[in-house]
């Protein structure tokens, strides 16, 4: 099995999703980031608690299959409210919320997400629903308006 996979199935023993897992540097650190997702609504969301519970049980895991070379830092944690979104999962998970894609033609879509099809995504654009493939869309997040 993969790491990716191991970690899934860690993240799910406790009653979450694995929303993404990325390797990022900053402030000269690197860090293990794994970001995970309630599976609904209703079951209490992500927690502080769930958060170290899961670090304990990804951390051994870590030690005997480490997922870069050298020292890095492991962070768990929600992906927050303003996420990049890069998987089909991503966006299905998003409808009904803002976002802001780029397009492989350097195109910005800006506006909420009305529903996934297929590999179409479906954007309401100032009132205009504009649908793009999703091998399309060069980088997205979602974000908030205050």
């Amino acid at each position: 099995m993969s790491l990716e996979s191991d970690i899934n199935s860690l993240v799910e023993s406790v009653g979450l999703e694995l929303y993404d897992t990325c390797v990022v540097s900053e402030n000269d650190e690197t860090i293990f980031r794994v970001s995970v997702t309630a599976k609904d609504a209703t079951d209490g969301g992500v927690n502080m608690d769930k958060c170290v519970e899961l670090t304990h049980l990804i951390s051994p895991l870590l030690d005997v299959t480490p997922p870069v070379s050298g020292n890095y830092r492991l962070e768990v944690g929600s992906p927050g409210i303003e996420r990049k979104l890069s998987t089909l999962k991503h966006f299905t998970k998003s409808i009904g919320e803002n976002v802001f894609c780029t397009l492989k033609n350097k195109e910005k879509l800006k506006g909420k997400v009305l529903k996934v099809n297929g590999n179409k995504i479906f954007i309401d654009v100032e009132g205009e629903e504009v649908e793009t493939d999703f091998s399309e869309i060069t980088k997205a997040k979602t974000y908030f308006e205050w």
